[in-house]
């Protein structure tokens, strides 16, 4: 399946569809923070999410049921896949060099990076 990024509106019903595993339109809706979007917004949205391959559905007569077809996980891999490709020429050195100089990593997180790498490491 070809994950494709996300507008911020569809990303914020993907986190609802993730959280809930399925749901109709009335429940997504539920589950949006105030102040709500109207529900024929959340309706188009989903659709578009099942054009791009990403929402499926079981239809119960004309009513929806709504479902992810990728993990939030395979988001974010291609999300860290763009963010690597895009701004640090795939080097993970660059990636962590940033996060040290420009966000001002504390020691413990340092070393929890470096116990994280070890373990990885090790397996």
């Amino acid at each position: 399946m070809q994950v494709r990024e996300l507008t911020n509106a569809e990303e914020e019903i993907m986190k609802v569809l993730w959280k809930l595993g399925k749901g109709f339109v009335k429940d997504v809706l539920a589950e949006l923070p105030d102040p709500k979007p109207a529900y024929n917004t959340v309706s188009t949205i989903i659709r578009i999410l099942e054009k791009k391959g990403l929402v499926g559905y079981r239809a119960y007569g004309k009513t929806h049921e709504y479902y992810p077809l990728i993990t939030e996980e395979e988001y974010k891999r291609f999300e860290m896949e763009q963010l690597m490709s895009g701004y640090f020429d795939n080097s993970l050195k660059k990636l962590v060099s940033f996060f040290v100089k420009d966000r001002n990593l504390s020691l413990k997180e340092t070393d929890e990076i470096i116990e994280l790498l070890n373990r990885k490491k090790e397996s």
